[in-house]
């Protein structure tokens, strides 16, 4: 789940993308995104990229106090990727003691002279409400700057604003350009929000083949949503080429990556034998995992009841195993 997605169910604002009842959800444990600020040209272009290089090589192997001396020598040289990484060192607290103050300043400085990464920082910051009062006015501005200078992450978190209509006019076609152009970057949770316009056709004309295209790319990013939905369409063959075994795979993927709604197919897929040999014992066991996060089945509890009380025994210490393991896994 990126940041604004975050911070914007802890304000209460709804920002799921609708889909097919059934198959979305928002994930809970998706894996963190990678080391930010990522090593990107500054929109301005940088001048003598070489020290703020050995500055963000530093910060990407784990040498902070490295990080900050350089980054600091740049900086001092009105340097704006240098000032964004010194933000980004604060808001972390990474070889210095964590000052959100200090990393909104410089996330500012950064931003006043057009560092995408920064918008983008000082926005998360406002809507956050680290080093000042909670301004969702404020951040939809940054993001539309951010946006504008080719920031993946912040077009795609201005399109969900677009989408629900929060601190701007909702346009579901604004909301779906934004989506194309964080996902023609690469954007796997874009790419499945614009998958979900494109399936519905909702800001865009509907189009299914598009729609499972897009799922498709989201699916190899890394996003589990769009895992579950993808699965379900080449289990069904619908939008995409019929062919269970993938799905079956592909639900295992997810299940194990913790969505209830692929546990609980991957367990239909284990009772009945279809995409993967049948499997009592397993089915019960990913039945009961699913159940525990909140999707219950009643045919397969039947299922459940009728299987032998040494398949039931053993399906719940799996089960068991697996929880208590992936909870302690999570950060």
């Amino acid at each position: 789940m990126t940041g604004m997605r975050q911070a914007l169910i802890g304000l209460g604002i709804a920002v799921a993308v609708a889909a097919a009842p059934g198959t979305a959800q928002v994930t809970k444990n998706a894996p963190p995104p990678p080391p930010w600020p990522q090593q990107v040209p500054s929109a301005t272009g940088a001048a003598d990229s070489s020290t703020v290089d050995i500055a963000y090589g530093a910060f990407q192997r784990g040498h902070y106090l490295t990080a900050f001396n350089e980054a600091t020598k740049r900086a001092q040289q009105n340097d704006p990727a240098a000032m964004t990484l010194l933000g980004e060192i604060y808001a972390q607290g990474l070889g210095v003691g964590r000052d959100d103050a200090k990393a909104a300043q410089w996330y500012q400085l950064g931003a006043d002279k057009g560092d995408r990464d920064a918008l983008f920082a000082l926005a998360m910051f406002k809507i956050q409400g680290r080093a000042g009062a909670r301004d969702l006015a404020e951040a939809a501005s940054l993001l539309e700057a951010a946006a504008k200078l080719g920031h993946p992450s912040a077009a795609y978190d201005l399109g969900l604003l677009y989408l629900q209509g929060q601190q701007v006019t909702q346009d579901f076609k604004r909301a779906g350009e934004l989506f194309a152009a964080a996902a023609e970057a690469g954007n796997p949770e874009a790419q499945y929000a614009l998958a979900t316009m494109y399936k519905e056709g909702r800001g865009v004309v509907k189009d299914l083949s598009k729609a499972m295209l897009l799922m498709q790319q989201a699916t190899l990013g890394g996003n589990v949503d769009a895992m579950v939905e993808f699965a379900i369409a080449q289990f069904n063959g619908e939008g995409t080429n019929k062919d269970e075994a993938a799905a079956a795979r592909l639900f295992l993927k997810a299940a194990q990556l913790g969505s209830p709604v692929a546990q609980n197919r991957l367990a239909r897929v284990l009772m009945a034998g279809r995409g993967m040999p049948a499997d009592p014992t397993a089915a019960v066991k990913w039945h009961m995992i699913a159940k525990a996060g909140g999707a219950g089945d009643p045919d397969l509890d039947v299922f459940a009841a009728k299987q032998q009380p040494a398949v039931r025994e053993a399906a719940d210490q799996a089960a068991k195993k697996w929880l208590s393991t992936f909870v302690a896994a999570r950060p």
